[in-house]
């Protein structure tokens, strides 16, 4: 028996034959369970870290490529251990068929691990994404995480051209990142404002001064946020128009976020007709005060702050911790009640007035006359 596998065709033996073909055998046919058990290992680490890991979903995008670049690995490595016919020893285009064995393992191997890191790309964020899109403060966001995808997946692609370009066909690569980076500034220099924006639309995902759905007043702007773009944000104003604003300037400009404003401040300023007596000016705020005292209200105030030819000016002012639609609906009907208040005590609003002489024949003494121009 040991004479049969010693037997050598081709320049190898018939016992290196059967161990090569019975290590991919084997590969090719536990391969499934081999990536299966390799997968739960990894999950296992990762568990460790993060807790939310969701398995089947990890299962389903790691397994199968790691399960490849295991196959081809052991199998590059088992035929490796063969030797090479003398009958293939031949040159092709000046390229052995030695090397364009090697080439093709090399590239093989480089190939299916980078498709493999490409897979747990896929797998980090959409683990990212589910974070975000639970978390209902942080709405709109996943529009970044989907650009933060696809650019990491480029980078790692061309990094994995690279080492092809490297490990493969044994490329010097520096000449070539030399040239890719004045490449890479003259394109920078000429897309100054885009990448400006682009660095912006970054700043926006992780400081996040506002998110999609929130009230916003930027100078002359003000509207709610539709989307967030990586270029532009685009704003529905309240003249229900569609403003497109640059990000770098929703970054560099005062920004007003109205949706995060904990309180919200309501003042009333009323001019009392001069005539009304002390003592109904106490009752009008003694009243207005026990108006302004409700659950609602944080805090508040009404005081006589001044006097005039014809009006007594009392100042309210009162804080609410409620929403926009909320407040809009606090402070009108606050306003009703004072004027409620104000009908049941009989004060009237000052009248604005104005002196009218009227110039007579000569002789006759100019009588003024005081002429009322308010509302009675």
């Amino acid at each position: 028996m040991n004479a049969f596998f010693d037997q050598v065709y081709f320049n190898n033996s018939v016992r290196s034959y059967v161990a090569v073909g019975t290590t991919i055998l084997i590969v090719v046919l536990f391969k499934k369970y081999i990536a299966h058990y390799l997968a739960l290992a990894i999950f296992k680490v990762l568990k460790i870290r993060w807790k939310n890991i969701d398995f089947p979903a990890f299962r389903s995008l790691a397994a199968k490529p790691l399960g490849l670049f295991i196959a081809v690995l052991i199998t590059v490595t088992a035929l490796d251990k063969l030797r090479l016919p003398s009958e293939l020893e031949f040159s092709l285009y000046k390229v052995t068929f030695r090397d364009l064995l090697r080439m093709t393992g090399t590239f093989m191997i480089i190939f299916t691990f980078f498709q493999f890191v490409i897979k747990m790309i896929d797998f980090v964020m959409l683990m990212v994404q589910g974070i975000y899109m639970k978390d209902q403060a942080q709405q709109g966001t996943h529009q970044l995480i989907f650009f933060f995808k696809d650019l990491i997946k480029v980078l790692v692609a061309l990094i994995g051209l690279l080492f092809i370009l490297k490990y493969t066909f044994s490329y010097d690569i520096k000449g070539l990142l030399t040239g890719l980076s004045i490449v890479g500034a003259a394109v920078a220099l000429a897309l100054k404002e885009s990448l400006e924006n682009l660095i912006a639309s970054f700043i926006i995902f992780f400081d996040r001064p506002f998110a999609t759905g929130d009230a916003v007043k930027l100078n002359a702007v003000s509207g709610v946020v539709e989307k967030i773009g990586l270029r532009s944000t685009r704003i529905r104003s309240d003249d229900k128009s569609y403003i497109t604003v640059p990000n770098k300037q929703m970054v560099d400009s005062v920004l007003d976020n109205q949706s995060s404003r904990v309180q919200r401040r309501a003042e009333l300023k009323l001019e009392v007709s001069s005539s009304t007596s002390a003592g109904a000016i106490e009752k009008l705020l003694s009243g207005i005060r026990e108006i302004l005292g409700g659950e609602d209200i944080l805090s508040s105030s009404a005081f006589v702050t001044g006097i005039t030819a014809n009006a007594i000016l009392i100042n309210c002012e009162y804080i609410t911790g409620a929403n926009a639609r909320a407040y809009n609906i606090i402070r009108e009907r606050n306003t009703l009640k004072i004027l409620s208040l104000m009908e049941q005590l009989h004060i009237a609003t000052a009248q604005s007035v104005s002196d009218i002489k009227i110039i007579r024949d000569e002789g006759e003494v100019p009588e003024p006359l005081r002429h009322d121009t308010g509302p009675r």
